[in-house]
Formats: C-alpha cells, structure tokens, sequence
C-alpha cells in the first residue's frame, strides 16, 4: 500500500533491486535520466505522472487504483 511520494519511492527502488537492476539500466529501459530515477526513488514531490508510469513499465509493474483501507477501533488499539 502506497500513499506517499516517499513510499512509493521507497517500493520502486525494493522492485528495482529485487530485479537487480541500478538506477542507470532501469532509467535506460524506461527512456527516463538516472537522476530522475533517485528523485523518485527519496520521494521527491512533482514527478509528473507520465515519468511514474515508464518507470512502472521499466519494472514490470502495475499501478491500481482502490479505496483506501479503514482502520478499525481495534485495529488502532493492536498497533499500539
């Protein structure tokens, strides 16, 4: 689950990894300049959406959009 610009960096660069790829052959495959790939990777604000979306193609990825999940009274009190 996704819901900041730093944690989607923070899953695209765990995906990157995984498939032992650095920033310089993923920016490559995804038409996109290394740097871009780091700005993206810390969560930097005002990455445009079609960036994000070559970068997920790059990665074999998918973007899905859903409702957001509802954390129950409980759920709160188990995290604590």
């Amino acid at each position: 689950m996704v819901r900041t610009p730093q944690q989607l960096g923070d899953a695209l660069r765990r995906q990157r990894r995984v498939k032992g790829l650095n920033q310089t052959s993923t920016a490559e495959q995804a038409g996109l300049r290394q740097e871009l790939i780091s700005k993206i990777e810390t969560g930097s604000p005002g990455t445009r959406i079609d960036s994000i979306f070559a970068l997920l193609a790059a990665l074999d990825l998918e973007f899905v959009v859903q409702p957001r999940s509802r954390l129950s009274a409980q759920d709160i009190e188990d995290i604590f």
